[in-house]
């Protein structure tokens, strides 16, 4: 908080970079352009900046150095909507323009729906399905992956009204002592008496670019 927004942006161009001071104002400016802040703001501090600008900032360090991949972890979980889709459609740019790989982490599908191209589903810190964005929408396979997308709202009301959601009963088990066998199975609408046995592992469903673990899909046939 206490560090000018030039320096946050630079001190990774310190750290990795042996660059002249001009060299260094000037990779600045540039990144400052890239994600759509203006030079002047460059001698300001975080708080004379709003969230969205805040962002932006991060992102301008993570490209500092020109990285092959990024990690995006929640990155717009604080903004409100018109700021979030500023942010992602810059994420977005600055992936098609430079090449990048993005491991994007949200809690929210529209925006994952919106942001990825592969996607991959956790409970309690295991992935439980991986698929191509339009599989995972279009026709999930674990249950819980099920639960998840029939929790996403649709903005047609008459649609939204005629949709069945899934709930999932039960509380969600403790992360530091999961349960035994599946770790889904205390909430599962289709486990059974194996599952609180054995841990099903990420199986080919169809194709090798779709995984699911889930001993009762196994046996459905492939789309």
């Amino acid at each position: 908080p206490r560090m000018r927004a030039a320096d946050i942006v630079s001190e990774p161009l310190r750290n990795f970079e042996k660059l002249s001071i001009e060299e260094g104002r000037e990779r600045v400016q540039e990144l400052f352009a890239l994600v759509g802040l203006r030079p002047d703001q460059m001698l300001r501090f975080p708080h004379e900046f709003s969230g969205g600008q805040r962002q932006r900032l991060g992102i301008a360090r993570a490209l500092s150095v020109k990285p092959k991949l990024i990690m995006c972890d929640e990155p717009v979980s604080a903004l409100d909507v018109s700021v979030q889709a500023q942010v992602l459609n810059l994420l977005k740019e600055i992936q098609r323009e430079f090449k990048l790989s993005m491991i994007f982490i949200s809690h929210n599908l529209s925006v994952v729906k919106y942001v990825a191209d592969r996607i991959a589903v956790m409970y309690l810190g295991k992935i439980v399905e991986t698929a191509d964005r339009t599989d995972i929408f279009k026709n999930p396979q674990h249950p819980y992956t099920q639960a998840l997308i029939s929790a996403v709202p649709i903005p047609d009301p008459k649609i939204e009204k005629m949709r069945k959601r899934i709930e999932l009963k039960g509380e969600l088990p403790s992360a530091v002592t999961p349960p035994t066998g599946c770790t889904f199975h205390t909430r599962c609408p289709i486990a059974k008496e194996s599952c609180k046995k054995d841990s099903p592992q990420l199986e080919n469903f169809g194709t090798s670019n779709w995984q699911v673990s889930c001993f009762e899909v196994k046996s459905r046939p492939s789309p």
